[in-house]
C-alpha cells in the first residue's frame, strides 16, 4: 500500500512543476516614459519575436499593468501602445517591422475577403465585394470611420471595396457594410395619365415632395437625401409618370396627387405657358405651328396626304375638330399654347426635346504664308555729249537702257543724280554741259549699275470663332477702305466748279465666315468662306482707283472634332528674265556686256489655309476653353510689361481682370464682378 502512494506522489510531482512554471509565465509590464526602442527590445525578449525599427520611429511609451499578463499578450499590448503613438507593426516572414502608420498601407499585410479572421491592432487589408449597394457611394460614408493614415477605395468594375486598416476596426466596418448592403425594397410604379402632361406633372411632383420632405424633422433643406426619398420621371411617349421610392406611403401620396390633377377640364382649349431654357421662342413657335397644320389625317377618314389640324387625329368620329394656337412671348422667351389636353401633351413632349442645350463649335483657322522675292540687276550705259556745245560738226551718242523714271536710266542720272535707285552705281563725269531745251546737266559719260535684293516673308494668322450649332458667324480683321464709284464737276453759271464724288467703303483684310453643323458621330460639317485681301498701293495710278489683292476660299467640308483639315492653298513659283541691249553689239561675247542691261527676278509664294474645329457640348468645356485663352492673353500682357527705366517714369500697363469672382460679404449685391 505504501508503494502505491509513493507511485502516485511521484506521478503528481511533474504536474505541480508545470503549474508552477505556468504561473511564472505571467509578466507585469510597467514602462513610464520609456524609450520606444527599449520597450520593443524588452517585448521581443519576452515574446521571442524579432523586430526591425524604422529610423523615423522615435518617442516614449507608457505601459502600466495592474496584474500580470501572459507572454503572448505582451505583443498585443505593444501594438496598441504603438498605435497611440502613430506607429504600426507589419508582420513578415520571421520578422516584424515597426514603421510610421502612414507608410503601413504600402507594405504587405494579411488580405482576406468578407470574413476576417485576424483581430487586434494588426494592419490588414479587406477586399469586400458588394451585392446590392454601390461601392463608390459607400466610400464617403465609411471614410470617416477609417484611420486618417489608412485607406478605403472603390473599384467600380466589380463593385468592390478595398480597405486597409487595423483588424479590429475592419471587423467593425464589416458589420456596418453587412447592415447597409441589403436588397433595395424600393417600389417602382407607372402611372398612366389621361389628361395632364406627364412632363409638367413630374416636375411639380419633384418640387412638391422635396419641399414636404424638407419639412420633416432631421432633414436639412436642400439636402441630397430629399431627391432620394421619391423620384418622379416623365415618359413623354406614353404620357406616363414613373414613381420610385423606398417609402410606400410616399408612393401612395404621389398617386393621390396625380389622380387629383389628372382630370379633364370643362373648356375645349386651355392656356398653357411654357418657359424655354435654351431654344428661341419665336423660331420654336413657327416650327410647332407647322407641325400642327401639317399633320396628315390617319384615323379621321380623311383623304390620305391631306393636311389636317393635329388635334383631329385623336378626335372621335362626328366630333368637331380640335384646334390649337401657339404664340411666342419674346420678353420672357416663353410659349403661350392654347390647345386641348391631348394636343398640348403631344406638343409638350416635342418642346422638351427641342428645348435642349445646343452644342457650340470653336473654330481655329490657320493661314500660313511664306514668300521669297529675289531680284538682280546689272548693266553698263554710256554716252558722249562733248560735241553738243561746239559750233563745228560733231557727233554725240550713247546707250539708253531701262525705262525712264525707274531709277537706273543714264539720262535721268545726268539730269538728277539723286534719281538713281538703290544698289551700286558707278559713273564717270566730266564737268557740266548745257543741253538745249533741257538745261545744265552733268556730263555723265559712263554709268555702271548693280543691284541684288532678297526679301522673305513669313506670316501666320489664326482667326478664331465661337458659334452655336447651325448658326452663321463672321469675323473681320482689317480696314474699311473707301473706293471712288463716281465723280462729277458742275460749273453752271458760277465761276468756280463744284465737284463731288460718290464713295463706297469695303472691308479689306482677313475675313472668316462659317456655319457649322454637328453630326451625332462627332464630325462637323462646315460651310466656310475665307478671304485675305490687301490694297496694292503701287498700282494706284490715274483715275482707275485702288487695286486690291484678294485670295478667297468658299467650300463645304466635313472634319472630325479637334482634327486639322486643309482648305486650300497657293504654291506659286515665278521666274522673270529681262534684258535691254544694243542690237548686234550686245551679243558679242564678253564685250557685249558694255552694251547690255540684264534683269532677273524670282518670286516664290507658299500660302496654305488650315481649319480645326472643337465641339463644345456643355458648360464645362466652354469654360475650360475660355479660361485657357484668357490665361494666354494675360501671360502675353505680363511679357509685354514695360521695364523699369532710370529716368523715365513707370507707366501703368492695361491688364485683364481675373476670372475668379471677388469675395462677397453677406448683404452684398448678387451681381458678380471680376477682381483685378
Amino acid at each position: 500500500m505504501l508503494k502505491k502512494w509513493l507511485l502516485i506522489g511521484l506521478l503528481c510531482c511533474p504536474l505541480v512543476a508545470v503549474a508552477a512554471e505556468a504561473e511564472k509565465e505571467k509578466i507585469t509590464l510597467n514602462f513610464v516614459n520609456a524609450d520606444i526602442e527599449s520597450v520593443v527590445k524588452a517585448v521581443g525578449m519576452i515574446s521571442g519575436k524579432n523586430f526591425i525599427l524604422d529610423p523615423r520611429v522615435k518617442g516614449t511609451i507608457n505601459i502600466i499593468s495592474s496584474s500580470p499578463v501572459s507572454r503572448e499578450l505582451t505583443y498585443q499590448i505593444l501594438l496598441s501602445a504603438l498605435r497611440l503613438q502613430g506607429f504600426a507593426a507589419i508582420e513578415g516572414q520571421g520578422v516584424i517591422k515597426i514603421v510610421p502608420e502612414a507608410d503601413a498601407k504600402q507594405n504587405y499585410s494579411p488580405t482576406s475577403e468578407r470574413k476576417l479572421a485576424a483581430s487586434g491592432d494588426k494592419i490588414v487589408t479587406q477586399v469586400y465585394p458588394l451585392r446590392y449597394e454601390s461601392a463608390s457611394q459607400l466610400v464617403p460614408v465609411l471614410r470617416p470611420l477609417i484611420s486618417p493614415n489608412n485607406t478605403i477605395a472603390a473599384y467600380a468594375n466589380t463593385n468592390t471595396l478595398v480597405i486597409t486598416d487595423y483588424a479590429d476596426n475592419v471587423r467593425r466596418i464589416n458589420k456596418i457594410i453587412d447592415a447597409i448592403d441589403q436588397p433595395n425594397n424600393g417600389e417602382m410604379v407607372t402611372v398612366r395619365l389621361e389628361h395632364a402632361s406627364a412632363t409638367d406633372l413630374a416636375q411639380a411632383l419633384n418640387r412638391l415632395m422635396s419641399d414636404s420632405a424638407a419639412a420633416a424633422p432631421g432633414v436639412a433643406p436642400g439636402s441630397a437625401e430629399l431627391t432620394r426619398r421619391i423620384v418622379a420621371i416623365a415618359d413623354s411617349r406614353t404620357n406616363s409618370v414613373l414613381l420610385r421610392s423606398d417609402n410606400p406611403s410616399l408612393i401612395m401620396r404621389a398617386r393621390s396627387i396625380i389622380a387629383g390633377l389628372d382630370i379633364a377640364t370643362s373648356v375645349a382649349g386651355n392656356i398653357h405657358v411654357v418657359y424655354l431654357k435654351n431654344a428661341e421662342a419665336v423660331k420654336l413657335a413657327q416650327t410647332l405651328r407647322a407641325v400642327m397644320s401639317g399633320e396628315s389625317a390617319a384615323a379621321t377618314g380623311g383623304t390620305a396626304g391631306q393636311p389636317t389640324p393635329l388635334g383631329q387625329q385623336v378626335q372621335p368620329a362626328g366630333s368637331p375638330a380640335a384646334s390649337g394656337f401657339i404664340q411666342a412671348d419674346v420678353a420672357t422667351n416663353s410659349l403661350i399654347i392654347t390647345a386641348p389636353d391631348n394636343v398640348y401633351n403631344t406638343l409638350r413632349a416635342a418642346i422638351d426635346k427641342l428645348d435642349a442645350r445646343r452644342a457650340q463649335v470653336y473654330v481655329e483657322a490657320l493661314i500660313a504664308e511664306v514668300s521669297t522675292d529675289k531680284a538682280a540687276e546689272f548693266g553698263i550705259q554710256w554716252q558722249f555729249l562733248n560735241g553738243v556745245n561746239s559750233n563745228s560738226v560733231s557727233a554725240i551718242g550713247g546707250t539708253n537702257l531701262t525705262a525712264r523714271g525707274a531709277g537706273g536710266n543714264i539720262i535721268d542720272a545726268a539730269a538728277n543724280l539723286s534719281s538713281l535707285g538703290q544698289g551700286l552705281n558707278i559713273g564717270i563725269t566730266k564737268g557740266m554741259i548745257n543741253l538745249p531745251g533741257v538745261g545744265q546737266v552733268v556730263n555723265l559719260g559712263v554709268l555702271a549699275r548693280a543691284l541684288a535684293t532678297d526679301a522673305n516673308t513669313n506670316i501666320l494668322s489664326t482667326p478664331n470663332l465661337l458659334t452655336l450649332d447651325n448658326e452663321e458667324a463672321k469675323i473681320i480683321i482689317g480696314q474699311n477702305v473707301p473706293f471712288v464709284t463716281g465723280s462729277y464737276a458742275q460749273t453752271g453759271t458760277t465761276a468756280t466748279a463744284t465737284p463731288f464724288q460718290t464713295i463706297e467703303r469695303k472691308d479689306v483684310g482677313l475675313m472668316l465666315k462659317i456655319k457649322p453643323q454637328i453630326s451625332e458621330g462627332g464630325s462637323v460639317k462646315l460651310q466656310i468662306y475665307q478671304e485675305v485681301s490687301s490694297v496694292d498701293n503701287t498700282t494706284n495710278t490715274g483715275g482707275a482707283g485702288l487695286v486690291t489683292n484678294k485670295r478667297s476660299i468658299e467650300s463645304t467640308v466635313l472634319v472630325d472634332d479637334g482634327r486639322i483639315i486643309v482648305l486650300g492653298g497657293l504654291i506659286q513659283d515665278t521666274v522673270r528674265d529681262g534684258q535691254d541691249k544694243v542690237p548686234l553689239l550686245g551679243d558679242i561675247p564678253l564685250l557685249g556686256g558694255l552694251f547690255r542691261y540684264d534683269k532677273r527676278q524670282r518670286v516664290k509664294t507658299n500660302l496654305m489655309v488650315f481649319l480645326r474645329p472643337y465641339v463644345l457640348k456643355d458648360a464645362e468645356s466652354s469654360a475650360s476653353l475660355t479660361d485657357s485663352r484668357y490665361g494666354y492673353i494675360r501671360d502675353q500682357q505680363d511679357v509685354s510689361r514695360l521695364s523699369q527705366h532710370a529716368i523715365l517714369p513707370d507707366m501703368p500697363v492695361p491688364q485683364l481682370p481675373s476670372l475668379i469672382p471677388a469675395p462677397q460679404t453677406k448683404g452684398d449685391s448678387k451681381i458678380q464682378t471680376v477682381a483685378p
